[in-house]
């Protein structure tokens, strides 16, 4: 398998799969109060994810430093609609949390969490040769495999770009395998890109990038 560590050709490859994804991305204002937010996060989120939003739980996910428009976007896709409508990202463990909230409710706990400072996740620790494939296939890609760069969407340093790529750096390497796992099988919330790419990724790649994201700060 022939995996490149120079990312031109592979970001340029992500350039033209994520374009008509962002051009038709929402644009939907995340705004809240921040104060409000604490209070709400305090009563419904912290049990899972820590008063701060820095999860001690691997499969729960660090919310300190995302962006506040990618957490409110998820947000609103974890409920259902008032007509029935059926959740876009059904989560038996995330409805009833956002169920009694408003968008306005959502808009100020993002707000909360994207001012607070994040900490390293939690790794497997499966060794130097996965975290150096991980990094590999990060800053480069696989050409053989057509699978971009992931830093050509989520920024070399895991920073991300909202509110359709959120920030990495740093999230347990549980959840992030979880997730990449989840978009090859029946995550659909999201844009198309990162279902493409995934489906073109081996298991022992998820591992390894999701170990190398867990490293970046």
């Amino acid at each position: 398998m022939r995996i490149f560590k120079n990312s031109a050709i592979v970001f340029a490859m992500t350039l033209s799969l994520s374009a008509p994804a962002l051009a038709g991305s929402s644009t939907t204002s995340a705004e809240g109060d921040a104060e409000k937010g604490k209070e709400i996060a305090a009563g419904t989120c912290a049990g899972c994810h820590n008063p701060d939003g820095n999860s001690i739980i691997p499969t729960n996910p660090v919310l300190a430093g995302q962006h506040a428009a990618y957490t409110f976007k998820q947000l609103m896709e974890f409920k259902e609609g008032d007509d029935g409508e059926p959740a876009k990202r059904p989560n038996p463990i995330m409805a009833p949390m956002v169920a009694a909230l408003s968008p306005e409710d959502m808009r100020d706990i993002a707000a909360y969490y994207a001012q607070q400072t994040p900490q390293t996740g939690i790794s497997n620790k499966k060794g130097d040769d996965l975290l150096e494939l991980g990094e590999i296939i990060y800053r480069g890609g696989n050409l053989e495999n057509e699978v971009p760069a992931c830093a050509s969407c989520h920024s070399p340093n895991g920073n991300g770009l909202p509110p359709n790529y959120p920030r990495l750096a740093g999230q347990h390497a549980d959840y992030t395998y979880a997730q990449l796992s989840a978009f090859d099988k029946n995550r659909k919330n999201d844009n198309e890109v990162m279902r493409l790419v995934v489906s073109r990724m081996s298991a022992r790649e998820k591992r390894a990038v999701a170990e190398f994201i867990t490293s970046l700060k």
